[in-house]
């Protein structure tokens, strides 16, 4: 895990709260939503640098081309500028997947939490045992 993310509770602790515990799933989830926004920051980063080298590469090979450079030098330089566009295409594409992930992620996390976080807050609240989560939940068997 980064290290620039948040300490997340119940995290790594081997305590009650690992595994899959209210806290270490919702920890994770959160974890995994600010990857994601890490991802997209760093693929805008790409992405523009890219665009800048594809259009120098450009702007070179039109020089190259002005100058009668020999023309298979010229051709390079103009596939390294096709090649450094699809990478900024592709970081584009990324962005988006990152973008879905930050969105279920938090979805998720809501959802999660919704379901789950009263029974949290209730075994929390009591001294008593409490039953494994799902014993209380309904089956649809009488």
């Amino acid at each position: 895990m980064s290290d620039n993310l948040p300490a997340i509770p119940g995290m790594n602790n081997g305590g009650a709260c690992s595994g899959n515990g209210f806290l270490a799933l919702a920890g994770r989830t959160a974890a995994l939503a600010a990857s994601a926004v890490f991802l997209k920051e760093g693929m805008h980063l790409l992405r523009s640098h890219m665009q800048a080298n594809a259009g120098a590469a450009l702007r070179l090979s039109e020089m190259c081309g002005q100058a009668e450079v020999e023309p298979r030098f010229t051709s390079m330089i103009e596939d390294v500028s096709t090649s450094l566009t699809g990478v900024a295409e592709a970081s584009g594409e990324m962005v988006n997947a990152a973008d879905s992930v930050d969105t279920d992620a938090r979805g998720f996390n809501s959802a999660h939490d919704r379901e789950y976080r009263p029974g949290y807050e209730a075994s929390n609240g009591s001294d008593a045992r409490q039953a494994k989560p799902g014993f209380y939940r309904r089956t649809g068997r009488r």
